[in-house]
């Protein structure tokens, strides 16, 4: 008995020390990066290395059926958010491959985890902050690898796609929520509802000496009490401990004109975009672009660094993090004026020091005549350039006291519970006293944009109208932290409102018409006995000289002012109870 007890423990002993002595392969010193079986591989075996600190759960598939993966560090051995807010800690969100041809957040958030778990330097911070990571969220554009899809990409050899199964872009998503990567992504945020998250990418464009760009999701449109807090702290730290790690960065390089020298400008990253979505919820977003000109390597090494510098800033300023997002959570709960759409502030101009490579116009090698822009990379400079950092508002709404969203809006409804929107139901049919819209004027996209037809310079007219609601419609208060979602979404002007994104198409068909030789009678008993249409149609025929001539559309006009006419044509559905 005591030689098999010895043979067992030997055994244990013998696989634990296997376990241990097992190394990740790094691919990235080869111009190599993980596939997604490979990444989640390594996760797995810090799993197996470190069971006490970290988990790899499965937390949704992607539309090709395989799973996506999130991976928590946590010090107590607790992977889930409820332990984590009740110990105070803050939670780091890390989301990578969304875009599955910039790989450098995939293998260097490995090497982060890797390094967290096993330095105690690193370990330490864990007391203050939980760490999550989605280790390749376009899986399906992961499996989608080749050599060439991105045009000069330096590294890795091999790469996924910027498409999911869908041929979707997962970044232009976050709020109209058409795939299963998508919704596995918003039930793992809203589950988190991270302090910071971090979007890792690559970039292109125009050439320069930086190897990390940065979008921080548009101080303007933040929260003021996050905006505040990031200029004078956070930000300003964030750049200075890059800069000593030998990655100094520069923000996002979205030049205004042919070059950076006319000027960088910031990027409004509207709900579609991840750290537009996140924003909505009080979180601190980044996204990482390493330019994709520069060696893999160093761009995995640049994004590793972001990566640990964003931690220990986050240890080392949990306090005012806490402070600033509680004061933004209150204030989104309570605030009642909310900006929906927002434009560049040209007269509002500031200037930034920027490190490039002089620009030069060669003859193009077509021998049309053409001229050529080139990067001369012999010629780095330091100059200082035009920075637009400056938004305003262009359309702002006052918030009702709730929404009404009937039943019959299935998708929007689906979307609001995904996101964590509290909701009720009305307990019986009712007529209720509202706001409604209706839908004066719009633009529609001349092609598709992500499966879409997409509305722009969208216009309303408020109307207050009864209006019956019945048993089992929903009831969305605006006194929640889901506040900033609600009104970005359901008021049909903003950029990114489920109206824009054809959610609500179907109000914007008229359902009954007329024949004319039956309604003409009826039109001119109505102007005889109707001052009001009379004097509506005697001054459109004095205004409109073709409307004066067209007989189908002096009809259409007394018909729509009549009480034959539909009222919910372009009736907007979503009740404001004021």
């Amino acid at each position: 008995m005591k030689l098999i007890t010895c043979i067992f423990l030997f055994t244990l002993i013998f696989a634990a020390a296997v376990v241990n002595s097992q190394v990740i392969d790094h691919k990235y010193p080869q111009n190599r990066s993980f596939t997604v079986d490979e990444v989640t591989e390594a996760y797995r075996l810090l799993q197996k290395k470190h069971p006490k600190l970290c988990a790899l759960q499965e937390i949704g598939i992607s539309d090709i059926g395989r799973p996506i993966h999130l991976f928590v560090i946590s010090e107590d051995g607790n992977f889930n958010a409820d332990a984590a807010r009740k110990k105070g800690k803050l939670v780091l969100f890390v989301n990578n491959g969304i875009h599955a041809g910039e790989p450098p957040g995939v293998d260097a958030s490995v090497k982060f985890a890797e390094d967290v778990l096993s330095q105690q330097k690193y370990k330490k911070l864990l007391d203050d902050v939980v760490i999550c990571i989605i280790p390749f969220y376009n899986v399906d554009g992961g499996l989608n690898r080749s050599c060439c899809s991105r045009t000069n990409q330096n590294g890795p050899e091999e790469y996924g796609f910027r498409g999911n199964a869908q041929n979707r872009d997962l970044n232009r998503d976050f709020i109209k929520t058409d795939t299963r990567n998508t919704e596995a992504f918003v039930a793992a945020f809203q589950g988190w509802l991270p302090d910071v998250f971090i979007d890792t990418h690559d970039t292109n464009g125009s050439d320069f000496q930086y190897v990390m760009t940065l979008i921080t999701s548009q101080l303007d449109k933040q929260n003021r009490y996050l905006a505040d807090y990031q200029r004078k702290s956070y930000l300003p730290k964030l750049y200075e401990d890059m800069k000593k790690r030998n990655f100094e960065m520069i923000p996002y390089v979205n030049f205004r004109g042919n070059s950076p020298e006319s000027g960088i400008v910031d990027f409004m990253e509207t709900p579609r975009y991840s750290t537009g979505y996140s924003t909505l919820f009080g979180s601190l977003g980044f996204v990482t672009e390493t330019l994709k000109y520069k060696a893999f390597p160093k761009r995995v090494e640049a994004t590793y660094a972001f990566l640990l510098s964003s931690l220990e800033l986050m240890s080392s300023e949990k306090s005012a993090i806490k402070t600033a997002r509680k004061k933004a959570l209150d204030d989104i709960s309570s605030k009642q004026v909310f900006e929906i759409a927002w434009q560049l502030d040209t007269a509002n101009l500031d200037s930034i020091e920027f490190k490039g490579y002089e620009t030069e116009y060669r003859d193009s090698e077509f021998g049309i005549g053409a001229k050529q822009l080139t990067y001369n990379q012999e010629k780095p400079y330091t100059k200082t350039i035009p920075y637009y950092k400056r938004f305003i508002p262009s359309i702002t709404v006052q918030k009702p006291s709730a929404y009404i969203i009937p039943q019959s809006w299935q998708e929007v409804i689906k979307r609001l519970k995904m996101n964590n929107v509290v909701l009720s139901r009305l307990e019986r049919d009712t007529m209720i006293s509202v706001e409604m819209y209706y839908i004066e004027n719009y633009e529609t996209v001349k092609t598709p944009y992500e499966g879409h037809y997409q509305h722009y310079n969208v216009s309303v007219r408020k109307t207050y109208m009864p209006v019956k609601f019945h048993k089992g419609d929903y009831i969305a208060e605006t006194n929640q932290i889901a506040n900033r979602y609600l009104v970005e979404t359901l008021e049909p002007q903003g950029t990114d409102s489920y109206f824009a994104w054809n959610f609500f198409d179907g109000i914007l068909q008229q359902k009954e018409w007329f024949s004319p030789f039956s309604f003409e009678p009826m039109a001119l008993d109505l102007l005889k006995n109707n001052s009001f249409i009379k004097e509506a149609f005697e001054r459109k025929k004095q205004e409109d000289p073709e409307f004066a001539k067209d007989h189908w559309g002096q009809l259409y006009f007394i018909y729509k002012m009549s009480p034959y006419y539909e009222n919910t044509h372009n009736r907007y559905p979503v009740g404001r109870v004021p």
